[in-house]
């Protein structure tokens, strides 16, 4: 018989009548609550108005959610989706990816720095510690809700996904996607703790395009299936989506690679004392 663990998690935290609140929104929830902690201390540092970053989250928050749904719909169900309109609204019938979510931030960050004068790479760069982050928080979500599911293995490490009424175990795609993006928020943390605003702008967002899409590109070779038509391919979606992330984190990491210049000190003319 092959080992495996039962994972029979409701994905709701508790029911009083119609009211039933999910682990999926609380962790969802929490990774902008500890996102915001972690970029206020960021800001403290760096002297940016907090007011900014309320700017900043508000802005991330609402692309993060368009991009997201919009994301799924338009990727991976456009057909059905285009003839059903209005059943894009319906958010909390589930159905975000991640790819749109990240297209959705780039695009808000430019409106922000547009507005607030800031250099487009250097929110960038400050917004990605924290998403890696929340990739955490929200994979570990898709582990209560028991979705995003991996292939059938004999590993003894395999879940049996009860909840989905299944009998044999699978890849837990969302705990390694979860542990690879808390390893890369750990990363990204700790070199901007140790160098901070030292390195040149765009080295963070280099690492993090790089590193999480790359987990997220081999990860997707023990995932199921999301949609039927990427049944067959030899490279699905996901992986086919994460392909030009991968590619400008490579070069922008390449480009900021070193020191950054410090502007040369202000000479001061000797002024001779008069007798």
């Amino acid at each position: 018989m092959i080992a495996a663990i039962v994972w029979n998690v409701s994905p709701e935290i508790f029911r009083i009548g119609n009211f039933a609140p999910r682990w999926y929104g609380l962790l969802f929830a929490l990774s902008f609550y500890v996102g915001y902690l972690i970029l206020t201390g960021v800001f403290n540092k760096e002297g940016v108005p907090i007011k900014v970053l309320d700017s900043l989250v508000l802005y991330v928050g609402i692309a993060v959610l368009i991009g997201a749904r919009l994301g799924h719909c338009l990727l991976y169900e456009p057909g059905y989706y285009l003839q059903h309109p209005l059943e894009m609204l319906k958010i909390w019938q589930g159905g975000l990816a991640s790819h749109g979510a990240a297209i959705g931030i780039l695009i808000a960050i430019y409106i922000f720095s547009k507005r607030y004068k800031k250099p487009y790479l250097w929110v960038l760069d400050r917004v990605v510690i924290v998403t890696a982050l929340a990739g955490f928080f929200i994979r570990m979500g898709n582990l209560m809700n028991s979705e995003i599911c991996g292939k059938e293995t004999a590993l003894p490490w395999g879940f049996i996904f009860a909840q989905n009424q299944e009998t044999v175990p699978r890849h837990p795609t969302q705990i390694y996607e979860a542990l690879a993006y808390l390893a890369i928020f750990i990363l990204l943390y700790g070199i901007y703790r140790k160098k901070g605003t030292t390195l040149r702008d765009g080295f963070y967002s280099g690492v993090f395009l790089a590193l999480v899409f790359s987990a997220r590109f081999l990860i997707e070779f023990v995932k199921n299936t999301q949609v039927d038509f990427e049944t067959g391919m030899v490279l699905n979606m996901g992986q086919l989506l994460s392909i030009p992330f991968i590619i400008t984190g490579l070069v922008l990491w390449y480009f900021s690679l070193g020191k950054k210049q410090q502007p040369e000190p202000v000479k001061k003319k000797n002024i001779k004392e008069r007798a």
